[in-house]
């Protein structure tokens, strides 16, 4: 008898799978998936601190300031002093972003909405649900240090 399908490795092959085809249908934009995850953050983040930026899209602020550094020279942000320290700047979106903005929410709506053919509203919004409190869990589990009450014993 065939075990069933292990969700970490369903939600896993999902998620990716989301992101193949959002990017399959965002090619054109001539952006690469990091590019467009820090627009969409910018989008909702306007004058974030470029460290912060980085941990909320959890990758290394030299990286962030490579993208940056490309998306600037592209004309897609700007970098503005922190009136607060000298040293740090602020990010946001210039105007030339916008419409990569609502493509980007356009063509991410497109791969929901083949993503979910099939089903209904409610069963929508109980999945969201039901992922929403699996990530709560999840947060909460990884902010308390590990517990290794068996030794593995090779």
């Amino acid at each position: 008898m065939p075990s069933s399908p292990n969700i970490g490795f369903v939600l896993h092959d999902v998620a990716r799978l989301l992101r193949k085809r959002f990017e399959q249908r965002s090619r054109s934009a001539g952006l690469t998936r990091a590019q467009w995850q820090v627009l969409s953050s910018l989008s909702r983040h306007e004058g974030i601190h470029q460290n912060k930026l980085a941990d909320l899209i959890e990758i290394m602020p030299i990286t962030l300031a490579r993208l940056l550094d490309k998306m600037e020279a592209r004309g897609f942000i700007k970098r503005r002093p922190n009136p607060a320290d000298r040293r740090a700047w602020l990010l946001y979106l210039t105007p030339q972003a916008h419409p990569l903005i609502a493509v980007m929410r356009d063509n991410g709506q497109k791969t929901r909405d083949e993503a979910f053919a099939g089903l209904s509203a409610d069963a929508q919004q109980q999945l969201l649900q039901a992922l929403c409190l699996i990530k709560s869990n999840l947060l909460e589990a990884c902010a308390q240090p590990a517990v290794d009450r068996e030794k593995i014993h090779v």
